[in-house]
């Protein structure tokens, strides 16, 4: 009630206290609430704008030359409370604020909502068909991007349905996203929540002042030692969740006499077993940052960041693998010697050391950052050679491989399979060694596709304010990267070495290199593939920025040059023409462009309109069609072309906050890859294939709603909405690449896509929350989100005219009918699956302590409190890949090879207890 009081009073001391001068300006002074004292280095930014300014040692700032209209002042200081303070300004006057007080914070909720994800939520482990964004998020406080970000994310919700490498993530100006698939690594900075807690966030498409951005927004994560404020925390957690203890610490102190300032944090989190079975998890993090002011406009800042982490992966399952084994089960580990051992570990180790000068005066900042990234990431499988699958879902040990004969089923067999996978159904490593024992050449095998990557960065970004009311962005990044890429032989499981060939192959394309033909292979040796990728990004872009009194409106353009060019090291046996050595070097170039404007209708309605034409290159994964083996193009490779726009309407009050947006997206000439084993691929044939789809058109459409309504000083009521129709917007053309084709014709023609849904998300949630925070320190949060609209991820393959149409080049005949397949029995069975919807209930609460100046506290949350039990996603298995055969699988009570999915959890907790001093 006092922040509501002081605001209100503020507008209106602005608009009846003011003093003749001959230009505009607003000046005032900020204090600690409970000390009042003043507080210095708070950013005070006027919102929607690149005007900042931060107080003085006596807690004063002072913006001149400001044009007439209305504004929102943005006060912020690292572990207080943001204000948000409206006022009009008039001509020729000035605007004595007076005093802001900021409270410190009561609680950690914003910390507590992000640590709520699991590490599922934040990396990518490279197999699913989706990922999520939810970290690009936590700096904000609209109540939807909250929602998505802490709520919906639960469900893999991308907001808007884009995917990650659509939002850019920076640390001090230099650009995250990876070259391999444009999707930021946020491992590389897991466990140092509390030294990336300065983040400068756009949402869409709108201005930014560091960076271009792209379509999702843009999220700037900044490390100057001299925003952090002094002081440090120490905190203990435990979770179910991936990591099951965490404790972490990180003390920062302000500039000394002689202009140096230091921050550290580090942070251990463990889990001999998380949520799912099998998974184990051991994370380290450490970070320091120096900083040295030079003069008072000149200042340098180092920092070194590393986050190493091991985590057990999980498995997708079709529905009888869970029905008979659970919604915990993963295949992906067995017992050996007492533990569980997983046999697919994903280890990441890509420390991080940047170099960032700052330049400031009154009108213009620039910064420049010089970065030095290095290191590994590593996923190990099984492998094995002319033996069986070790994989204990192998469709041959399952009980449905028993009756897919409907004219003998094998009733007897399928309950001794069933019996043995409900009683064991893990890899049997015992046995794995037994087998491997004495042997010269290893029938069993653990392994690492394992990629070293050498990065060096620099971005430089200008911001300067031409006049009163506009202000100029401009900057340029460059990025050089090494790519080392190659299997790497871990653990010969028992065995004495393993003669480095393709089982699937004969002849001398059963070499993987034929430089180095029959080659025994031992412990840390390369083996099976090695290639190095070169890429360079070299970027400028440009952007202005007005304001007037009734309107404000920015425009920018963005140059991008990207190269790639693979060197094999291996001469791979099937692509002897074609693997060795170094590509032809494929080299793109882009622009891209964005507008938008706020129509200020009143001080609390305003009118905002966006658009843009982004033009993305394709990435190393959509460049090379398979490049473990070969130096293979992707056919028909072109940059992604984006068209987007958005209009919202935006209201803001002392008690309601709210923004509805509809939003229009249309992609065109994206690349989809993946691999997988078919069956019934031209006629009889089997094979292990890359599916390449080029041209793919999809379009998104939809609305998002944000409401905030503070009830009284202690409750507010949170609404959120998302109403979204993501579709397939053409039928793209399929490459079909494997051994047996590479003499044949890899061009299966069109797939026929439009008008199906893009799977990963909900396409449609809703969320309502109610809120309380009581004056003695507690506090709590209670959320429920309804999601619905979300698909089953579709095959390309299956939906090609060599699906339906036989070897001799007409159509298969139905066994029921012994007719030819029609149009309606072929989308009949290709109907794509509708997951049914989720209703998630969350609770989230706390309560500190404030002693002898220091604060203790603790909170807590729980995800899906009903524990309501939901897909998350999963694809389609193009195993069978013609219709006679796909049908038989559907007819079966439990198809063989019906759909992968994975589950959300079901109840989880996470406690944290810290001190702050």
């Amino acid at each position: 009630m006092k922040t509501l009081v002081f605001t209100t009073s503020v507008l209106f001391f602005c608009l009846l206290n003011i003093s003749a001068q001959t230009k505009s300006s607003i000046r005032g002074v900020v204090y600690d609430f409970n000390s009042q004292k003043e507080l210095s280095g708070v950013s005070v930014k006027i919102e929607n704008t690149i005007i900042s300014k931060k107080t003085d040692l006596n807690g004063l700032f002072e913006f001149k030359n400001i044009v007439p209209g209305t504004y929102y002042l943005e006060v912020f200081l690292e572990n207080y409370e943001v204000q948000k303070i409206p006022i009009i300004v008039s001509d020729t006057k000035q605007y004595n604020i007076g005093i802001i007080y900021l409270q410190p914070l009561k609680n950690e909720f914003q910390e507590s909502s992000i640590i709520l994800l699991s590490d599922d939520d934040l990396l990518d482990n490279g197999e699913r068909s989706s990922d999520n964004i939810a970290g690009l998020f936590q700096s904000s406080k609209d109540a939807f991007l909250r929602a998505a970000a802490f709520n919906f994310s639960q469900s893999w919700f991308k907001v808007r349905g884009y995917d990650s490498k659509y939002g850019l993530i920076s640390i001090n100006g230099i650009e995250m996203n990876k070259l391999y698939d444009g999707r930021p690594q946020w491992g590389n900075w897991g466990g140092l929540n509390d030294v990336f807690r300065n983040q400068e966030f756009s949402n869409g498409i709108a201005a930014a002042d560091h960076s271009f951005g792209n379509i999702l927004g843009t999220t700037n994560f900044t490390t100057r030692v001299s925003d952090y404020k002094a002081g440090g925390k120490v905190s203990a957690a435990a979770t179910n969740k991936s990591y099951t203890g965490r404790v972490m610490a990180n003390y920062a102190t302000d500039l000394n006499k002689n202009g140096w300032a230091f921050a550290v944090a580090a942070s251990r989190r463990f889990a001999h077993e998380g949520y799912l079975d099998g998974t184990t998890y051991n994370a380290w993090a450490a970070f320091l940052a120096v900083e040295k002011k030079l003069n008072n406009n000149h200042s340098l800042n180092l920092t070194a960041f590393t986050s190493p982490n091991r985590r057990g992966k999980s498995s997708p399952n079709t529905q009888e693998v869970y029905d008979l084994k659970g919604y915990k089960y993963n295949a992906y580990w067995g017992n050996q010697e007492g533990d569980k051992r997983n046999s697919r570990i994903k280890e990441v180790m890509e420390p991080i050391i940047m170099l960032t000068h700052f330049y400031e005066n009154e009108n213009t900042s620039l910064k420049t950052t010089a970065a030095y990234q290095f290191g590994h990431i590593g996923n190990s499988r099984l492998g094995y050679f002319n033996a069986s699958n070790p994989d204990p879902t192998y469709w041959k040990y399952l009980p449905s491989s028993y009756l897919r004969y409907s004219e003998s089923p094998d009733y007897a067999s399928a309950y001794l399979a069933e019996q043995d996978f409900i009683n064991n159904g893990q890899i049997n490593w015992e046995k794995i060694y037994q087998l491997n024992a004495d042997k010269s050449n290893a029938l069993y095998y653990l392994y690492e596709d394992r990629v070293e990557d050498t990065q060096i960065s620099l971005s430089s970004t200008l911001n300067t304010r031409l006049n009163s009311g506009i202000n100029f962005n401009t900057g340029v990044n460059f990025k050089q990267l090494t790519s080392s890429n190659y299997g790497k032989m871990l653990d010969l499981l028992g065995s004495d070495g393993f003669l480095d060939l393709d089982q699937y192959a004969v002849g001398n394309a059963q070499q993987n290199n034929l430089n180095n033909p029959n080659r025994v292979v031992n412990v840390n040796d390369k083996f099976q593939y090695n290639y190095k990728i070169d890429g360079s990004v070299i970027g400028v872009f440009a952007q202005l920025q007005g304001i007037t009194r009734d309107f404000d409106y920015f425009v920018g353009v963005n140059f991008k040059a990207t190269n790639f060019q693979r060197d094999g090291l291996y001469k791979n046996g099937t692509y002897a023409t074609n693997s060795f050595g170094k590509s032809e070097k494929q080299s793109f170039s882009d622009i891209s462009v964005k507008t938008g404007f706020t129509y200020k209708l009143t001080g609390r309605h305003l009118i905002n309109l966006n658009g843009a034409y982004v033009s993305n290159a394709p990435t190393i994964k959509t460049t090379f069609s398979n490049a473990r083996v070969n130096n293979s193009i992707t056919p028909n490779l072109t940059s992604e072309k984006i068209i987007t726009g958005d209009v919202s309407y935006v209201f803001r009050s002392p008690k309601i906050q709210s923004r509805l947006t509809t939003y229009y997206t249309q992609f065109t000439d994206a690349i989809e890859t993946s691999f997988f084993f078919a069956e019934g691929l031209l006629g009889d044939q089997a094979d292990f294939v890359n599916e390449i789809t080029t041209g793919v058109n999809k379009l998104n459409i939809g609305a998002e709603l944000s409401v905030e309504y503070q009830l009284t000083s202690a409750i507010k009521i949170l609404g959120a909405g998302s109403f979204g129709q993501f579709i397939y917007n053409n039928n793209p053309h399929i490459y079909i690449q494997s051994e047996s084709l590479v003499n044949n014709d890899s061009d299966f023609g069109i797939t026929y896509l439009k008008n199906y849904k893009v799977s990963g998300t909900p396409q449609r949630a809703y969320s309502l929350a109610f809120e309380y925070r009581d004056p003695a320190y507690w506090w709590f949060q209670i959320n429920g989100s309804f999601l619905t609209n979300n698909y089953l991820d579709i095959s390309p393959l299956l939906r090609t005219d060599n699906f339906y149409i036989d070897a001799d080049g007409v159509p298969f005949l139905d066994e029921e009918t012994g007719l030819p397949v029609t149009q309606n029995q072929v989308d009949k069975l290709l109907t794509q699956e509708k997951f049914d919807e989720a209703f998630l209930l969350d609770a989230v609460g706390g309560k500190s302590w404030m002693i002898n100046n220091k604060f203790i506290g603790f909170f807590v949350g729980i995800n899906n409190i009903l524990g309501e039990l939901y897909k998350t996603g999963g694809f389609e298995q193009s195993r069978k890949s013609n219709y006679p055969q796909l049908k038989q699988d559907k007819q079966l009570n439990k198809p063989i090879f019906g759909p992968k999915y994975w589950y959300g959890n079901k109840t989880s907790f996470y406690l944290n207890l810290y001190v702050r001093f």
